[in-house]
């Protein structure tokens, strides 16, 4: 080997050992300014409250303001539209979920963001269980119960969601599927019209989240069935599971996650892997978040990013077979 090439690597070497140093000493000085966290939902729902929730304790812990920016509209692609847009410096993060990060792209044709090369995964924050609710009227108590009702009656049975494509939306499609029934969807443009008309006995059941049903159903108004959790919800202990009702491939989770532009420093997104997995370690944080029926998860950023594949290639196969055309 010449001298000059030996140099020259030598250079190289220190170069990149340098670059690797500014690099650790950029994640260990940040964040110096204020980080907005962006999500696709207005303020005052699940999302939003868990959104909130996370940016207190991250403030707490890193010393920089976090910020929740609500970013609602566009059916959900706003929001995620304008993180992946994003400076990929640790600045902007999004909180998504099942619906923005793994059911849009099978419900869109021209999706504005790609979950899968716009973005970084940091960590799962939650998931929740939806419960299956039906109007005290309909002559049902069991998932047995509404089975043999739809068969009986093939097409007369409604169901309310929140949304077109949304997670109340195609867990009943996953629930037709599953029980070869022929039930209706109603959709409505948010969840709160959708679980006054089920109170109001002008539709017949729902699939929601337990934050959103569980004063109903204290008050009388709706009648719980099951659960699409692997296991008995903290906040209505008395209800089963699908499984335990005699379904034990139906399982469904709304869930949340923290995401950041694509080409953000991997010093950052370990720090903030770090950081969020000893939040969620936390059995105060966990207690709050129980109580509504949400149960803290966390992962590695390898983990988030399997998971969110696997969720949408379940969801893309639920809407084909469903025959559901992209908007």
């Amino acid at each position: 080997m010449n001298r000059s090439n030996s140099g020259w690597r030598r250079g190289l070497a220190v170069a990149i050992a340098s670059l690797g140093c500014a690099h650790a000493a950029f994640a260990q000085q940040y964040p110096t300014r204020p980080v907005r966290i962006v999500i696709s939902f207005t303020a005052g729902g699940p999302t939003d409250t868990v959104a909130r929730l996370v940016a207190q304790r991250l403030t707490e812990a890193m010393g920089a303001q976090f910020i929740v920016d609500n970013r609602p509209g566009g059916g959900g692609t706003i929001g995620p539209m304008i993180a992946a847009r994003a400076a990929a410096d640790g600045y902007t993060l999004f909180l998504g979920g099942i619906t923005s990060l793994s059911m849009a792209p099978h419900m869109n044709k021209k999706l504005p963001y790609d979950p899968f090369k716009d973005f970084t995964p940091i960590s799962k924050l939650t998931i929740q269980p939806l419960l299956l609710t039906v109007h005290p009227s309909l002559p049902v108590k069991t998932v047995k119960d509404l089975i043999a009702l739809a068969r009986a009656r093939p097409g007369q049975l409604d169901y309310a969601s929140s949304g077109r494509g949304g997670t109340g939306h195609l867990t009943g499609e996953l629930f037709k599927q599953a029980t070869k029934t022929d039930i209706v969807h109603i959709p409505y443009k948010s969840a709160g019209p959708a679980l006054t008309d089920l109170a109001a006995g002008q539709v017949q059941m729902m699939f929601g989240t337990l934050l959103s049903t569980v004063p109903l159903i204290r008050n009388n108004r709706l009648r719980p069935i099951a659960v699409t959790g692997r296991q008995r919800s903290v906040a209505l202990p008395e209800v089963p599971t699908f499984d335990e009702s005699g379904l034990p491939k139906f399982e469904s989770v709304s869930w949340n996650s923290l995401v950041a532009p694509a080409g953000t420093p991997n010093e950052i997104i370990v720090r903030l892997n770090r950081e969020v997995v000893k939040m969620l370690s936390d059995k105060s944080l966990l207690a709050r978040l129980s109580g509504d029926g949400v149960v803290a998860v966390s992962s590695s950023p390898e983990e988030l990013g399997a998971y969110i594949k696997s969720e949408s290639e379940k969801w893309g196969k639920v809407i084909r077979d469903a025959g559901i055309e992209p908007n």
